[in-house]
């Protein structure tokens, strides 16, 4: 176990809860938000802008640091708060996703994954044990186990169990491999749509003494609310203490589904994405600023919003900077975006406090249809 790492719940309203999450990089309020910094940046999004969002903790990618700059760099300028300038908390993922992501490029079998680097053609190797060695020396405070995600089919049942187990037995060997006293490591659970299957992962990777829990493999086909249905039968089975993560989903509408089901932790690109298509939430329902009805529209992006882009510009100004190219419009929906979805965290811890978070679900749900 990690000796800097510290879980408490504060406050609940049903199965939603509020938490302090302590790091050796700070503490960390949640339900949490991590911005997704793959290559140990956020798209178009200094860290400086970060703080002012309500950003506590942010992602970066273990695979991607691994191939481009290399941990052995990160670590020599002190990690990724030596690195990049966030001086706050990391999370750095295992890798596992891209065995799936770059599938033409990867052979896998038990003792791990062989791929062809897709920066210049190299055989590269990634197992339980390089997995953990990696996010040891890029220094993040939370590092995952490495795990194989495969993607939800309806025929897919057998693909989905053998890699359930494997992810067991690999996570095993990632508890093995650790070394360093001040990093948590989170155990992934795995088995797709089939509710038993995600029930014996929990149950098993649970035993396994792992700081943190994550859900893997979702948001790759099941409905939404079967989804949330498979959260909530895993939390029946997990400890409580431990907090809980739903890795890759960041719509508001699934956010805070999940929150209301007690999970802790959430990331996603979607916030940065969609702002780089023109793509808003806002306190009135999506929207896409790229659309030709604001072109005269000299309203904020949304009222209910203190962003930079709020604050400082209007719709018809941010859409003709689509219409031009110009690199400032897709900068001002991302800082947007991230504070909707920042500031709809902050709202949460907030309404579970004042036992008022089904008002706040409802909401977001009417804004979704």
């Amino acid at each position: 176990m990690s000796e800097t790492f510290d879980f408490q719940t504060v406050a609940h309203d049903g199965t939603a809860r509020r938490g302090l999450l302590r790091l050796g990089g700070g503490l960390v309020e949640t339900p949490a938000f991590m911005s997704v910094a793959t290559y140990g940046a956020v798209r178009g999004v200094g860290f400086d802008d970060l703080p002012p969002l309500g950003a506590q903790i942010v992602l970066a990618n273990t695979f991607h640091l691994h191939e481009r700059p290399g941990e052995d760099i990160v670590a020599a300028a002190g990690g990724l708060r030596g690195f990049t300038g966030w001086k706050g908390p990391w999370l750095t993922d295992s890798g596992g996703f891209q065995v799936t992501s770059l599938a033409d490029r990867v052979r896998l079998d038990e003792s791990g994954v062989t791929f062809s680097s897709p920066v210049d053609g190299r055989r590269r190797e990634l197992t339980p044990e390089k997995a953990i060695q990696i996010q040891e020396a890029l220094g993040a405070d939370i590092a995952m186990a490495l795990d194989q995600v495969v993607p939800i089919t309806p025929d897919g049942r057998s693909e989905i169990e053998a890699a359930m187990e494997r992810s067991l037995r690999w996570a095993e060997r990632c508890q093995q491999a650790r070394t360093r006293p001040d990093q948590a490591v989170f155990g992934i659970v795995q088995g797709g749509a089939d509710v038993d299957l995600r029930v014996r992962s929990a149950r098993a990777t649970g035993s396994l003494g792992f700081e943190g829990h994550a859900h893997g493999g979702l948001g790759l086909g099941e409905e939404r609310a079967e989804r949330r249905a498979m959260i909530a039968e895993v939390h029946g089975v997990l400890a409580a203490e431990p907090p809980r993560y739903l890795m890759g989903l960041g719509r508001p509408e699934d956010i805070v589904d999940a929150i209301a089901e007690g999970v802790d932790l959430f990331d996603c690109v979607v916030p940065t994405r969609h702002g780089r298509h023109g793509l808003v939430f806002t306190s009135e329902g999506p929207l896409n600023v790229k659309n030709a009805r604001f072109k005269d529209d000299f309203g904020p992006l949304d009222p209910d919003c203190d962003c930079p882009a709020c604050r400082q510009h209007h719709r018809a100004y941010i859409r003709h900077l689509f219409a031009v190219g110009e690199r400032l419009g897709p900068r001002l929906t991302s800082l947007h975006n991230l504070r909707y979805t920042l500031r709809l965290m902050q709202r949460a811890r907030q309404a579970i406090s004042e036992g008022r978070f089904p008002a706040l679900h409802r909401e977001i749900m009417d804004l979704a249809r």
